[in-house]
């Protein structure tokens, strides 16, 4: 098996996305090169380096300084002519979902977009909203995918020594028919869940508005964040930069500690790759109890004013 995984990145800094991308590769064994491409390509292949990958090509052509979605595929296609991978791999990520449509088109090769896992040739897609798993496999010997957010963890990446090498490729200004503008940009918010290291969720569970105060009072001991279930997001208790789930962020970090959160199927396509789910619920049939790792059954109100205390003393 040959994987190559095409690396994003933004000024330097390798995309969370790519990394999982990297750590599913792995997963799957094999040969692995990565592809980087663009300004700056340099010095996210210093932190490829660390990685027990093969080893990372570097395309740095000044018709594609930054994203470009014509010159992603020309060099793209240049790349897997080269190298013949069987699988071509990046994080669903917006750009991902630009460039790798058309180099499906250009290839002739099946891409199997948003998938969570691959097991022996069966690539695993969720749909319906997350309720069901769909089974997806492929005639075709090589084939193009993009992983779900945090359906890998950068956490288990396996750490060595790779190399890298400059890849030549032969580009023209006349396939260089669309010009980008610049990376579309998130408005400014209060608070960034998709990097928070410890999250304290809350969920229509705490009852009324006036309880929140509750979960910040805990994120403020443990220096963690505040994220919502829809429900407390709908019912205008807290913003929708909050909202975690299907319609809201995928989040993945070391410590989820949800009060009051039942666990629909759209929370939890969420928070699914949280490293550790602490929680706490009065009902013992919540179905956030079936993902915890530690579960509380008990009156969050009564609970968490406790902990809070217990935390400070020590």
């Amino acid at each position: 098996m040959k994987s190559l995984v095409i690396i994003e990145h933004k000024n330097g800094v390798l995309h969370r996305m790519s990394r999982e991308a990297i750590s599913g590769a792995q997963k799957i064994g094999g040969d692995i090169t990565a592809l980087v491409i663009g300004e700056n390509a340099e010095s996210v292949s210093n932190e490829l380096s660390n990685f027990e990958i093969e080893k990372t090509f570097i395309v740095n052509h000044e018709l594609v300084p930054s994203y470009n979605v014509d010159g992603y595929k020309e060099i793209i296609e240049q790349v897997v002519d080269s190298i013949s991978p069987n699988i071509i791999i990046t994080g669903h990520t917006y750009q991902a979902r630009d460039f790798m449509p058309r180099v499906s088109a250009a290839l002739d090769i099946p891409f199997i977009p948003d998938i969570v896992e691959l097991e022996n040739s069966i690539y695993i897609k969720q749909v319906l909203n997350s309720k069901l798993n769909a089974s997806i496999s492929s005639s075709s010997d090589r084939v193009l995918i993009s992983f779900q957010s945090a359906s890998y963890s950068e956490e288990d990446i396996i750490k060595g020594s790779s190399r890298s090498e400059s890849f030549d490729v032969d580009l023209d200004s006349s396939s260089i028919k669309s010009q980008s503008d610049d990376p579309f940009q998130e408005s400014a918010s209060e608070v960034d869940l998709e990097s928070a290291e410890l999250i304290v969720s809350v969920g229509r569970g705490i009852e009324k508005e006036e309880n929140k105060s509750i979960a910040f009072d805990l994120a403020k001991v443990i220096g963690a964040e505040v994220s919502a279930s829809r429900p407390v997001v709908d019912a205008g208790w807290l913003p929708s930069s909050r909202q975690v789930g299907s319609s809201g962020s995928t989040i993945s970090p070391k410590l989820y500690l949800s009060l009051g959160v039942s666990g629909a199927i759209q929370h939890v396509v969420g928070m699914k790759g949280s490293k550790n789910i602490l929680a706490i619920n009065k009902d013992p049939d919540a179905p956030i109890f079936e993902i915890a790792d530690y579960a509380v059954v008990g009156d969050l109100l009564e609970i968490v004013p406790k902990l809070i205390t217990a935390l400070q003393d020590s």
